[in-house]
């Protein structure tokens, strides 16, 4: 799906639901789609934040003026990468509000990254296991542990209509980016697959357009991995052994911008099924066993 044309509706409150509400941030990118979006959950006298996004004043002020006279029980980021938690910080101090999530995460990569860095400040004041709840004022989220895209990803569920947050996890305009060495191919096989035997109604993603048939669109996702590994194993067999070789015939079309990001989940393809057993790598070389 192609980014469309600006203008976006930056800093504007718009109601999705009766219990959800949603602020987009100034940070469109060919990795962010039309930019972070921020969602508020609860139409009562206190309200819960999801992905505060980018620690950018205008999008805090934004959040806090979509708060208005509510106040802010939970502030919940799906995952640490600095295009979802940076905000919860300044926006907990001046909202006096907890951050209540995910899991902090430290990392080194072991290569550049295509999609966006960790946020190392992040510093939840409590972290929620999967299944764990949330409550406020005629809203309940329910925390989902779906590590692959990140070790520490969380989706939030809304108890009350059937709606799910899925962060970075499950997107409609494109599919999510696996880098190793903290995102992990066969935990997001295995999350995706924790999705599809869930019943929800509908996904409002961090970016990108809500998903209103969710378990097709995340049938149809797990499809095209399983294709993507085909791919992969055919061109082993044919005597490609590089993962920059790979991935020109693997993604055409793509905007060469896109190709870091390709080939960080052609590496997640090719870790998992040597873990599999069924490749072997010597440096950047990679061949069937």
């Amino acid at each position: 799906m192609n980014i469309p044309a600006k203008p976006y509706p930056t800093g504007i409150c718009e109601q999705l639901e009766p219990l959800v509400r949603r602020v987009l941030a100034g940070n469109p990118s060919p990795y962010t789609y039309t930019g972070t979006q921020t969602y508020l959950v609860g139409a009562g006298a206190n309200v819960a934040v999801v992905d505060p996004g980018p620690a950018d004043r205008a999008h805090i002020e934004a959040i806090m003026a979509a708060v208005g006279d509510a106040r802010v029980t939970a502030i919940c980021c799906t995952h640490t990468h600095r295009d979802h938690s940076p905000a919860a910080a300044p926006l907990a101090r001046q909202a006096g509000a907890p951050i209540i999530g995910c899991a902090p995460l430290a990392l080194s990569d072991d290569g550049p990254r295509a999609d966006e860095a960790f946020d190392k400040s992040y510093t939840p004041d409590r972290i929620l296991a999967d299944g764990e709840q949330l409550s406020g004022d005629g809203w309940t989220l329910e925390a989902i542990a779906t590590p692959g895209h990140t070790s520490n990803h969380l989706c939030y569920a809304v108890m009350e209509s059937g709606a799910v947050f899925t962060g970075d996890h499950v997107m409609g305009w494109s599919t999510s980016v696996i880098s190793p060495p903290d995102g992990d191919m066969a935990d997001y096989m295995a999350s995706m697959q924790k999705m599809y035997e869930r019943e929800d109604r509908i996904y409002y993603p961090a970016h990108g357009p809500a998903v209103e048939k969710p378990r097709q669109l995340v049938r149809g996702m797990m499809g095209h991995r399983k294709q993507r590994e085909r791919q992969i194993l055919r061109h082993l067999e044919s005597g490609l052994k590089t993962i920059d070789a790979m991935v020109p015939l693997m993604y055409k079309g793509l905007d060469s911008r896109l190709f870091g990001a390709a080939g960080r989940s052609v590496l997640a393809h090719l870790i998992d099924l040597k873990n599999r057993g069924h490749v072997a790598r010597s440096g950047e070389d990679w061949k069937m066993t």
